[in-house]
């Protein structure tokens, strides 16, 4: 099964997706953009990180491919899955190639993300954190709904400094109230 956007696909990620995971990860244009800590990464830890993932039934993971070309663009999920209380972390991660942004493609990745999410795994709230200089990822967040819950100061250090952490989420009639609103699966 594939999670289908206007624009994109959401497929599961499959052992030749590897290096450009990797690349994705490696890549210091995302790394300095992403939440969490990175080491440098072997292709025997990008499969070791696979192969566990695959196990984990908390976590759901994508590659956002195009609908067109079926070219790899980047990749997207929801981890930390509570089915009692229905919630989720969720996040997404974009080559940083020219041709990749600006194009609406992660606009309509994480709207099929966050859809299906709601409609088909019966979530009620997905959250994120975004590094206080992330303007795309606000950005991005703000115009699918998303709302600022918070900040947790200082809690990153990235450039020989701390940054803040914004706290952003949605909950599924937010969710559903801005595709009512934009007509966001009618275009």
């Amino acid at each position: 099964m594939s999670i289908e956007g206007k624009l994109v696909r959401l497929r599961a990620i499959e052992e030749e997706d590897l290096v450009f995971l990797r690349d994705l990860h490696e890549d210091p244009v995302n790394s300095a953009m992403l939440v969490g800590w990175s080491f440098p990464l072997s292709m025997l830890d990008q499969a070791r990180w696979y192969h566990a993932s695959v196990d984990d039934s908390r976590t759901h993971r994508f590659i956002i491919e195009r609908k067109d070309t079926h070219a790899l663009l980047g990749f997207t999920g929801l981890w930390d899955i509570d089915w009692k209380d229905r919630l989720a972390g969720a996040g997404i991660a974009l080559s940083s190639d020219s041709s990749v942004r600006r194009q609406g493609f992660g606009i309509d990745a994480y709207m099929a993300m966050t859809r299906y999410a709601f409609d088909e795994l019966g979530l009620h709230r997905l959250e994120s954190d975004i590094i206080e200089y992330n303007k795309a990822s606000m950005a991005l967040h703000k115009k699918c709904g998303w709302l600022v819950e918070g900040v947790r100061r200082q809690s990153v250090f990235r450039g020989g400094r701390f940054w803040d952490l914004v706290h952003v989420s949605i909950l599924a009639d937010e969710y559903r109230s801005v595709v009512a609103r934009t007509g966001y699966w009618e275009k």
